[in-house]
């Protein structure tokens, strides 16, 4: 790639065409990961800082949105209502101007840049914009009442009364709007929390950039960088170095990072791209800084923070809408199932109660999303006195620990039917790559040393079926090559989500059940 040492001509598009060989996992030999660097506690105590979750400002935009198109539509409605109480004919076209005069004042806003963050800081700077989409908006129905002949059938008062209570509704709400977000600001609420990755002058020049630039939403939370002080200062434009890349995994885990920006020379290819093997399995956004003046960027290959130039490596997975989309689908589909199944659940827990003694559900510790510890429900499947919790010791087939009934249980998968009740609490998903326990291993090593990509399938929720699941990559994993082909198959299913996709897994399920081959 000799276009990376000649920053004019550079294509990013071939840069990613490497990058995406890191997704790529090796089914031909066993890559171990760099052991555990412990945190320094610095380092820690800054991480805990920030353990808190933000509000997206995508989320908040979003919601704003749609809350100024419904109050302006239900304040038109209600004074309608009082005022002309029409007919359901004349009704319901009183609400299809009402619905399009709001949604025309949104989609004008929108177009005026009137849902950035920085116009929304201040009243002064929206007023103009409000005043001008609102109008708009208005005028645009009333011209095409005007047009269609039909202004005679409607209320000039009741719009006029309309047209004066939207206007005051807006003004006093955007200043709510307004001091709520420059509150957030000062809280640390609403501001994407982001980690330079490098040090030395191109991480100073890039942190002054950003600093300059007063309206952005950027909180630097600390630098990460391998060379030593002589190379890269301990202390860089104010922010401290807080250890070294390997560190830096743990402190993503840590605390709540929405992004890391990468601080090296573009020319630095292999640094980069060795770089990002370790840090792709992190569930935050991995931008590349492309701030210098000489950079001829082809259009749309790459995004801004604030006016600085990124190039976009990563995306976190399933974020903003497509969160919440994913967790509506979640909550629907687990009442439903809990609905439909309640006799299932009864004879199950019946069943392991009368069949052995001790407890009905089995709890046990397992890998969740960003590598944090979860308790997952089961139905009881062994004898108590023989249980294992820490799945050191995986169930093989005609595994003595295992009673009669928990053996039906465990080839049919009803001992997994209690994970709804994770589903509900949000520490699982219905779909989703399936939660390994924590000391889960192969022979006598640990998944994450078989494959180097294995914690990747944390940046998204694990759930109670998933890909692998449904391509027979289920029960006992006894070889190197079952975790990798199911880790293949998750990492899939992350970079292609959709609800579609979740719909297709979830329908084939219960289909794909029936073969218990490796179900012991």
């Amino acid at each position: 790639m000799n276009h990376i040492e000649k920053p004019e001509t550079f294509d990013p598009e071939a840069l990613r065409r490497q990058i995406s060989e890191i997704r790529t996992i090796s089914r031909d030999e066993v890559r171990p990961v760099e052991p555990r660097k412990d945190l320094n506690p610095l380092a820690r105590r800054i991480a805990a800082q920030f353990r808190t979750d933000t509000y997206s400002p995508t989320m908040v935009l979003g919601c704003l949105r749609l809350f100024e198109f419904a109050a302006l539509f239900i304040i038109g409605y209600i004074i309608n209502s009082l005022y002309v109480a029409p007919e359901f004919g004349r009704w319901v076209e009183y609400c299809v101007m009402l619905a399009a005069s709001s949604a025309l004042t949104v989609v004008f806003l929108q177009f005026s840049d009137g849902y950035q963050i920085p116009i929304l800081r201040s009243v002064a700077r929206a007023l103009p914009r409000l005043l001008g989409a609102w109008t708009l908006g208005f005028g645009v129905i009333t011209i095409v009442m005007f047009f269609l002949k039909t202004g005679d059938a409607y209320s000039r008062l009741s719009f006029g009364i309309w047209f004066l209570t939207g206007t005051t509704f807006l003004l006093i709400e955007r200043a709510i709007i307004a001091f709520s977000i420059r509150r957030w600001a000062r809280n640390g609420m609403m501001e994407r929390r982001v980690v330079i990755v490098g040090g030395g002058q191109p991480a100073k020049d890039l942190i002054r950039v950003l600093e300059q630039q007063t309206d952005n939403d950027i909180r630097i939370c600390g630098i990460f960088d391998d060379r030593d002080e002589r190379r890269s200062p301990n202390i860089i434009a104010g922010y401290p170095k807080l250890g070294t890349f390997a560190e830096l995994i743990d402190f993503a885990r840590l605390a709540r990072i929405d992004m890391l920006i990468i601080a090296l020379p573009l020319s630095a290819e292999r640094r980069i791209l060795d770089l990002l093997k370790k840090l792709w399995i992190l569930p935050v956004d991995i931008r590349l800084a492309a701030h210098a003046a000489n950079l001829r960027f082809r259009p749309r290959s790459y995004s801004h923070v604030g006016q600085v130039p990124m190039l976009d490596i990563f995306d976190k997975p399933i974020a903003d809408w497509d969160s919440v989309a994913k967790r509506i689908f979640d909550v629907v589909f687990s009442i439903v199932a809990l609905v439909l199944l309640w006799p299932v659940f009864i004879g199950a827990a019946l069943a392991v109660k009368l069949s052995s003694p001790g407890p009905i559900i089995f709890k046990q510790m397992r890998h969740g999303f960003n590598n944090e510890q979860i308790e997952v429900y089961k139905f009881r499947s062994m004898y108590t006195d023989m249980s294992d919790p820490s799945a050191r010791n995986a169930v093989t087939k005609g595994d003595p620990r295992v009673t009669p009934v928990g053996r039906f249980l465990r080839k049919s998968s009803i001992d997994e039917l209690p994970q709804i009740f994770n589903v509900l609490r949000g520490q699982l998903s219905l779909v989703g790559p399936r939660p390994h326990a924590v000391a889960a291993q192969t022979a006598d090593r640990n998944y994450s040393d078989v494959v180097e990509g294995y914690f990747a399938r944390h940046r998204v929720k694990p759930g109670v079926t998933g890909w692998a699941q449904i391509n027979g990559w289920r029960g006992e994993i006894d070889n190197d090559e079952k975790i990798r082909f199911r880790t293949a198959f998750d990492l899939h299913y992350i970079e292609n989500w959709s609800l579609w996709f979740d719909l297709k897994i979830l329908v084939l399920t219960p289909i794909r059940l029936l073969n218990t081959e490796n179900a012991y």
